[in-house]
């Protein structure tokens, strides 16, 4: 197939093309690159099958694509982690509203099945644990967080209403913490920075006491739900996450034991609406999906310091 991966340069987006190029897919690969970045995608430049594409899906889509044979559309265009999309709020919310619009636009024209990357945050600081698709979500719609909560909210509002107006094929995925290679190491998120500050020998930075928790999906398992996803019958919303549930502290420790590091841990204030607890339920995907991620935390990390060390110069 012909398939339009918008936020191809970042993180997940460079795996998920990736693994469409594996398995045969001509793909088009569409970011801005703000915060994606084009070496993600340098073992793929010589690839007839796949093209880059430099465009904000907040404007208006390039008029080629409507003629491209696009099938299959994943949108993954967003900075996720808080230090970027909360640097330009109001880029976060355009790229999370008018981005999603222009893409199921797009969907309609071309006949295209379109699939959302939403994500977890669309629950909050969730009052419902673990948190099931069906729950609605405890958000503060005028936080510093709401930029990115409230636009994915938005967006997976303006997908299924396209649905229902249009008939345009839809899925939408909410994503729970996903890490692996091809993170930045000044992503911001959790993982990161707790390899990169004890390889550094930095202090590890906690916020709070540390008791707050997150369950870690690895990058290889998301691409596979998201794969099974977009190729099943179902619109979702599905959970795509590894259920196991960790405390920060738990996972601090355990990146001090793989990376041999002398680092201290500090405490910091923890952040305005920062969820204490987050853990998908995934009982929808593994019923209809067939899906269950198969990398425990402790080989997800094993994976992924080494690529760390090399992005630091450390071997």
């Amino acid at each position: 197939m012909k398939i339009l991966v918008t936020g191809g340069l970042g993180f997940i987006g460079s795996h998920l093309v990736g693994r469409l190029l594996q398995e045969g897919h001509t793909v088009i690969c569409l970011d801005n690159g703000y915060t994606g970045r084009e070496e993600n995608v340098q073992a793929h430049r010589d690839n007839p099958a796949f093209r880059l594409l430099w465009h904000d899906v907040a404007e208006p889509l390039p008029p080629e694509l409507e003629k491209a044979g696009i099938e299959q559309i994943y949108h993954l265009a967003c900075p996720a982690s808080p230090p970027h999309y909360q640097a330009d709020p109001i880029r976060t919310i355009r790229t999370g509203v008018w981005g999603t619009y222009h893409l199921l636009e797009l969907a309609q024209k071309t006949g295209s099945r379109f699939l959302l990357a939403s994500t977890s945050e669309v629950y909050g600081d969730p009052q419902v644990h673990p948190q099931p698709e069906d729950y609605w979500g405890h958000v503060n719609p005028i936080g510093p967080r709401a930029c990115y909560d409230e636009s994915k909210r938005l967006a997976e509002t303006l997908t299924f209403d396209w649905q229902r107006q249009h008939q345009t094929e839809i899925r939408v995925a909410r994503i729970f913490n996903t890490y692996g290679p091809a993170m930045r190491e000044d992503d911001g998120r959790v993982v990161s920075n707790f390899i990169v500050q004890a390889l550094r020998g930095d202090p590890l930075t906690v916020y709070g006491d540390g008791s707050q928790t997150r369950s870690f999906c690895y990058i290889s398992d998301l691409i596979e739900g998201l794969v099974r996803l977009m190729n099943s019958p179902y619109p979702g919303p599905f959970n795509l996450g590894n259920p196991q549930e960790f405390t920060i502290l738990e996972l601090a420790q355990q990146v001090l034991a793989l990376t041999g590091s002398p680092s201290p841990i500090v405490h910091r204030p923890l952040p305005t609406d920062d969820p204490k607890q987050r853990r998908p339920d995934i009982r929808k995907a593994r019923t209809l999906l067939g899906w269950d991620p198969q990398i425990p935390l402790q080989v997800g990390l094993e994976l992924t310091i080494p690529y760390f060390r090399r992005r630091l110069g450390l071997e």
